[in-house]
C-alpha cells in the first residue's frame, strides 16, 4: 500500500449533522436573491476569471531534470515521471471559492451550511466561515456541485479544474517555478523564533506566525491552523492567488499513485473510476497546493499531489476534517470570458 503524504489538519469535525440537504419545498423566489443579486453575482464571478491559453508542458517531478538544484521535489514517486502534456485553453478562478460565493450558492440552492454537535468545534467552524473573504472549506462533492451550479447559473461551462490544468496554472503555463508565488520562491522575513510565538512572517507566502497573528486579530482559537484571506499574499505570475497555501485544493481526478506511468498526453482526465485507496481502504481523490505552508519547512511545491477521501473522512469512524479543503473551478472555453 502506498505510503501517503501527511497532511496537517485543521480541525477535526465529530457529526455529519447539518449537512448541505436541500430544504424540501423551497421556492427561488422564497430565498430572498433577486434576479439582479444573481446577475451582479455572475458578473464578479466572471470578472475574477484569467484566461489561460492552451500549450504544451512537462508535467509532473521535473526538479531533478530541470530545477536550478538538480533535485527532485518530492520524495513520493507518485508526481513521476515527468511526461508531456497538452492543453486545450480554459480560464480558471483567480481566487478559491470564498465564503462569499459559497454563501451564495448555499441561500440560492436552498442549503445551509453543515454544522457540528460539539460546541467547540461548531465556534471555531463558524468563526472560519464568518467573513466573506476567507476561503470556504467543503468537501470534494460540495465543491464538484458548487462548480455545477456556477456552469447552471452563468450558462458557462464550469467545473472542477483536472490536476493537468491545475499545475498548469500555478506554474503559470507550465514553467518550471517550484511554488506559486510571485517569483516561484519562497520569502520571509528574518525575525527569529521566540517561546512567545515570533517567527518569520510570510512575505510572498504565509507562514505560521501570519496565521497566529491573524486569529489574535480575529479573537479565534485557531491559532496556527487559520484560513487567511484570498487575497492576502501576491498571486503567481499568471495571476491566480494561494495556490501554494491557504487550504488544499480539490481537483476533478480520482487519485492513482501510478497515473502518470500511463496518462494520455492531451488533456488528460484522470482514471475513470477510484483506483488508490486510503489508510483505510476507502477512495481518493486528488487534492493540490498545501493546507498550511511555511517557507521555513517547505510545502506547496507545484507538483505535490495528495490523496483525500472525497468526503472528508479522516478516519474509520468518519470524523471529517474539513478546515484545510478548498477548490477553484474552471471554465472550458477556448474563448476569453467577458
Amino acid at each position: 500500500m502506498k505510503i501517503f503524504k501527511v497532511s496537517i489538519f485543521c480541525l477535526v469535525f465529530l457529526s455529519l449533522s447539518g449537512c448541505d440537504q436541500l430544504a424540501s419545498g423551497v421556492d427561488y423566489k422564497d430565498l430572498g436573491i433577486t434576479p439582479i443579486e444573481m446577475k451582479h453575482f455572475v458578473e464578479e464571478v466572471k470578472r475574477d476569471l484569467v484566461f489561460v491559453e492552451g500549450g504544451e508542458y512537462l508535467m509532473g517531478d521535473y526538479g531533478l531534470e530541470y530545477g536550478p538544484e538538480q533535485m527532485s521535489y518530492d520524495s513520493d514517486g507518485d508526481s513521476r515521471p515527468v511526461h508531456k502534456v497538452k492543453l486545450s485553453t480554459f480560464s480558471i478562478a483567480r481566487f478559491k471559492i470564498s465564503n462569499k460565493e459559497f454563501e451564495m450558492y448555499l441561500k440560492s440552492s436552498g442549503l445551509k451550511l453543515r454544522s457540528f454537535e460539539v460546541g467547540g468545534i461548531q465556534e471555531k467552524w463558524k468563526n472560519i466561515n464568518s467573513l466573506p473573504n476567507l476561503p470556504a472549506h467543503m468537501d470534494w462533492y460540495e465543491a464538484d456541485r458548487y462548480c455545477n451550479w456556477l456552469a447552471k447559473v452563468s450558462n458557462l461551462p464550469f467545473s472542477l479544474p483536472t490536476e493537468a490544468q491545475w499545475e498548469y496554472a500555478a506554474r503559470s503555463r507550465g514553467q518550471f517555478l517550484m511554488v506559486a508565488t510571485d517569483d516561484g520562491t519562497y520569502k520571509q522575513t528574518n525575525d527569529g523564533f521566540t517561546k512567545y510565538g515570533g517567527g518569520p512572517k510570510g512575505i510572498n507566502i504565509s507562514t505560521s506566525r501570519d496565521r497566529r497573528e491573524f486569529a489574535r486579530q480575529m479573537g479565534w482559537s485557531t491559532k496556527g491552523l487559520t484560513p487567511l484571506p484570498v487575497d492576502r499574499f501576491p498571486p503567481n505570475p499568471l495571476g491566480l492567488y494561494a495556490m501554494s497555501d491557504n487550504g488544499l485544493e480539490w481537483v476533478k481526478d480520482w487519485y492513482d499513485e501510478n497515473y502518470y506511468q500511463y496518462s494520455p498526453e492531451i488533456d488528460p482526465q484522470g482514471p475513470e473510476t477510484p483506483v488508490t485507496k486510503d489508510y483505510y481502504g476507502r477512495d481518493t481523490k486528488v487534492t493540490r497546493g498545501q493546507a498550511y505552508a511555511n517557507p521555513s519547512w517547505g510545502g506547496g511545491v507545484n507538483v505535490h499531489r495528495t490523496p483525500e477521501n472525497p468526503h472528508g473522512y479522516a478516519s474509520e469512524d468518519k470524523m471529517i476534517v474539513l478546515g484545510d479543503k478548498t477548490a477553484r473551478c474552471v471554465v472550458n472555453s477556448d474563448n476569453r470570458i467577458e
